[in-house]
C-alpha cells in the first residue's frame, strides 16, 4: 500500500464516516471527491462497499442495547414485534425497486452534476418543511404505525437518486409524516441497518469479482476510518437535534450544491470525467 493510496482510503473513509447518516448524501459526496482525488473505476466500487460496512457497523454498535433488547423480547413482547414490523415495512420498497432499478441509476445519475442538482432541490425541501406547522404524532420509535413506516419506505427509495440523501429522505420523510424529530432520526437510523447491509450484500456479490487480495490494506483501513467517523458523526447529531433543526444542514446541501454546478457552468473544474 503506497502513501497516496492510503491517502484516498482516509479521505473516502473519512468522508463515508462524516456523511453517511448526515442529511447531506454521502453518495454524492463519494461521487465528487472521488473524482476530485481521481479514485474511480471498478476498484473504487468495491471499495465503497467496504466502506458502508465500516458505516453501519458503527449506527450498530451506538444502537447495540436498543438491538439486544428487541430481539431478546421478539418471543413474549408486542413493541419488540412491532418494531420489527415496522422496519421490515420500511425496508420492502427499497428492496424491489433497488433490484429493478439500481443499475440504471448507477449508469445515467452518478455524476457530479446530478448530485449537485440534487443537493440544492433536498435542501430546499427541508428548509420548507421545517419552516412549516410541525405537529407531532409519534414521540417514540416504538410507537410509530405500520402505515408510518411504509410511507417512510417509499420516501427512503428517493435516495437512490445520487444526492439525495437517505438519511435526509427518512428523517425529513418521518417529520413530515408526525414523528418527533428524536423518533424520525432514530427510526432513519435503524432503518439503515438492514438497508446498506442488504445493498452491501447484494453488491458485494454482484461484484464480486472486483475484489482482489492485494487490495485489502486499502479496504482495511477505508473500512476503520469510516467506522471512527461515522461513531462521531451519529453521536454528534444525536446531541445536535437535541436542540437544533435540521437548517443548517439543508443551507450547507444548498451552498455545495451551487458551487459544484457554478464550477461546471464556468469551467473552473471539469467535471466530464467523473467517476461513476
Amino acid at each position: 500500500m503506497d502513501f497516496w493510496s492510503a491517502l484516498q482510503a482516509i479521505i473516502l473513509g473519512v468522508v463515508e464516516g462524516l456523511t453517511e447518516f448526515l442529511p447531506i448524501s454521502s453518495t454524492g459526496h463519494q461521487i465528487i471527491v472521488a473524482d476530485l482525488i481521481n479514485f474511480g473505476g471498478e476498484r473504487a466500487m468495491a471499495f465503497n462497499i467496504i466502506i458502508q460496512l465500516g458505516a453501519i457497523l458503527a449506527v450498530v454498535w451506538e444502537f447495540r442495547r436498543k438491538i439486544f433488547d428487541v430481539v431478546l423480547g421478539l418471543p413474549t413482547q408486542v413493541p419488540a414485534r412491532r418494531f420489527t414490523a415496522n422496519l421490515l415495512i420500511a425496508f420492502f420498497p427499497a428492496v424491489v425497486l433497488g433490484v429493478l432499478f439500481a443499475d440504471l441509476i448507477h449508469e445515467y445519475l452518478f455524476n457530479p452534476i446530478t448530485v449537485a442538482a440534487a443537493l440544492v432541490v433536498g435542501g430546499v425541501i427541508m428548509l420548507w418543511a421545517e419552516r412549516r406547522q410541525h405537529r407531532v404524532e409519534v414521540d417514540h420509535v416504538d410507537d410509530m404505525r405500520w402505515s408510518h413506516a411504509l410511507k417512510i419506505g417509499f420516501v427512503q427509495c428517493l435516495a437512490m437518486i445520487p444526492g439525495t440523501s437517505r438519511s435526509g429522505s427518512t428523517i425529513i420523510g418521518g417529520l413530515l409524516f408526525g414523528l418527533s424529530r428524536k423518533a424520525a432520526t432514530e427510526f432513519s437510523f435503524f432503518l439503515a441497518m438492514p438497508t446498506m447491509v442488504g445493498a452491501a450484500v447484494y453488491s458485494g456479490y454482484k461484484y464480486r469479482d472486483l475484489f482482489q487480495p492485494g487490495d485489502l490494506p486499502v479496504f482495511a483501513l477505508g473500512f476503520v476510518v469510516s467506522f471512527i467517523f461515522a461513531m462521531i458523526a451519529v453521536r454528534g447529531l444525536l446531541k445536535f437535534i437535541a436542540n437544533h433543526s435540521y437548517a443548517v444542514f439543508a443551507w450547507y446541501r444548498i451552498a455545495f450544491g451551487l458551487l459544484i454546478l457554478a464550477t461546471w457552468e464556468f469551467g473552473w473544474v471539469d467535471w466530464s470525467t467523473a467517476h461513476g
